[in-house]
């Protein structure tokens, strides 16, 4: 049986695909976007993370985990989270046994029984509202194999299914697990392969291949566009992403307005967040950008 490392699973989400839906997601991700909401989906592993409101400062964790070294904020000497291996019985301890709670552990292996219990749990309210089940992530296709055998039983359940993905995987691999998947949920997120590297390490060239790939399978494809301001914020970017989807043959876009709802995980996993300060776009704030898709034949909606 497949595992795979899970950092969460959300019951009743509406902005997932069709219907009420279970979200499921798994960490990992081979892109690196400065914005990224879910820091700790980054990386495939477990990882410790450190809340400085509950620190009481004691020492306890580096005592723990002396290998990873130490860290100070707020005069609270504590385990370095970014040198620790959470994957260890030590890591376990240090949660289990620290005073003020303020370690925690992002991530859980979990196999395809573990997973499928939990979606079935809600399948009345699948059946009642067109919902079903999504991987998420980070990149959930970098577990394909716990992909497929999760997809299949849930299709044997009668359960629909969806993916959340950027589609930076071999296309190999994208139309494997496509082929298990009623409906798609795709990331573009800049028409530039220049301006895309720059702002998340990776090219366009296989992922709009991949998207090409499930529009040529018939699947229900949903791009969708994050709006980051000083990225792909622009008029002309709208334009330059509105022209490939027409190439690609899809009509439609949604668009995500930035938000900084993830800058708290940043600090729990002592990490800076690059766009601290930066303010939240809203729907009105972005009505020139949306014309844009319009004027080129794609509609925007939020």
């Amino acid at each position: 049986m497949q595992r795979a490392t899970v950092f969460n699973m959300q019951k009743f989400s509406l902005n997932d695909g069709p219907g009420i839906r279970t979200v499921v997601f798994l960490k990992g991700c081979p892109l690196r976007c400065f914005w990224c909401s879910n820091p700790e989906s980054q990386r495939r592993e477990p990882q410790l993370e450190w809340k400085e409101g509950a620190c009481i400062g004691c020492g306890h964790c580096i005592e723990l985990l002396p290998h990873a070294g130490t860290s100070v904020v707020g005069g609270k000497a504590h385990v370095d989270v970014r040198h620790a291996d959470a994957t260890t019985s030590a890591a376990e301890k240090a949660v289990e046994e620290c005073p003020g709670k303020a370690l925690s552990i992002a991530g859980e292996t979990k196999t395809v029984d573990e997973v499928l219990e939990f979606c079935l749990q809600d399948k009345p309210f699948y059946e009642e509202s067109g919902g079903g089940v999504t991987l998420s992530g980070g990149e959930a296709m970098l577990w394909p194999e716990f992909d497929i055998e999760l997809l299949s039983r849930l299709h044997e359940e009668g359960v629909d299914t969806c993916i959340e993905t950027e589609a930076y995987v071999p296309t190999e691999t994208f139309v494997a697990v496509a082929e298990h998947l009623d409906h798609m949920l795709i990331d573009m997120k800049h028409g530039d392969d220049a301006a895309h590297r720059r702002g998340t390490g990776g090219g366009i060239e296989l992922i709009h291949a991949n998207i090409r790939a499930a529009v040529e399978m018939g699947k229900d494809v949903l791009v969708r566009t994050p709006v980051i301001p000083g990225f792909n914020d622009r008029t002309e970017d709208a334009r330059l992403m509105a022209r490939t989807l027409r190439e690609m043959g899809l009509s439609r876009v949604q668009l995500l307005p930035f938000h900084n709802y993830g800058e708290n995980k940043y600090r729990l996993l002592e990490r800076d967040y690059p766009l601290h300060g930066v303010t939240a776009l809203k729907p009105e704030d972005l009505s020139d950008y949306a014309s844009a898709y319009h004027d080129e034949g794609i509609e925007a909606f939020f």
